[in-house]
């Protein structure tokens, strides 16, 4: 598996693709309230993006057996993990919905996720949302010299464990770079036999590894399923879900946070 490690001058580029993602997600930030469609979300989305000179990763993405990507955000509510495709969903006072941004600018990708409220939640799903945003958070620390993806996949799993949540198994973070997905894979857990781990490889961190880092937190069980559009993922059990991520850059120091204003 290979590595494209980012030049300085590709990390410039890859800064501006993400603060273009982080810019769509203020304008989801302002716009989501009752009432609002999922589909309204992602026009708005799409021109946010456009109008800073990038253009939607999502739209068009390919997938096996599947049509393409429909739209240019994906748009999750409630019990829904990954992949939402946006359309006349009303959401609802008490919803929470994840809002998966994608930009790819000068060549570059950014990709940015994150879980937001709908109006005012119930104290378990603010608590469920608190915690989630904290794994990332808790991921984003982990990722330091001389580290490996083990140690930030472990870190993630033991927050999310201790409180009572569990962490999605199919689904992991990624390298991202001039393609939306790339080495290295970045699970959010890591088994603990070794025969579970006979065929998993931890990368060692090092400079210029640029990777999306997103912990997938069902309040349930961790099984999930795809739906009958062949692209949204929600929880087996129903159970409600949050999906929290950022880019982020490798340094000799601390991690560079890349989807941030």
């Amino acid at each position: 598996m290979t590595i494209h490690y980012k030049t300085p001058d590709e990390l410039v580029i890859m800064r501006e693709a993400g603060r273009i993602v982080a810019v769509a997600h203020q304008a989801m930030r302002d716009a989501i309230r009752p009432g609002v469609t999922t589909g309204e979300l992602n026009k708005l989305a799409d021109t946010v993006l456009r109008d800073h000179g990038a253009t939607p990763a999502f739209l068009g993405y390919p997938k096996h057996n599947s049509p393409d990507y429909p739209a240019s955000i994906c748009a999750s509510v409630n019990e829904e993990l990954v992949h939402g495709i946006p359309g006349k969903r009303a959401l609802k006072e008490g919803d929470i919905i994840s809002i998966d941004i994608g930009s790819v600018y000068q060549g570059f990708v950014g990709d940015s996720a994150w879980t937001y409220a709908v109006g005012e939640v119930q104290p378990a799903v603010q608590r469920l949302l608190e915690v989630s945003e904290q794994a990332l958070w808790v991921g984003i620390q982990a990722s330091v010299m001389p580290h490996e993806t083990r140690d930030v996949a472990m870190a993630i799993q033991q927050h999310v464990e201790k409180h009572g949540y569990s962490v999605v198994r199919e689904y992991t973070g990624h390298g991202v770079g001039r393609k939306m997905h790339e080495e290295p894979q970045v699970p959010n857990w890591w088994p603990r036999g070794r025969r579970q781990r006979q065929n998993w490889v931890s990368y060692t961190l090092r400079p210029g590894m640029t990777y999306a880092l997103e912990p997938m937190v069902n309040a349930g069980r961790p099984e999930v399923r795809e739906l009958s559009d062949k692209w949204t993922v929600a929880t087996r059990d129903r159970s409600l879900c949050t999906h929290f991520e950022h880019t982020i850059a490798i340094t000799a120091g601390e991690p560079l946070i890349l989807t941030v204003p």
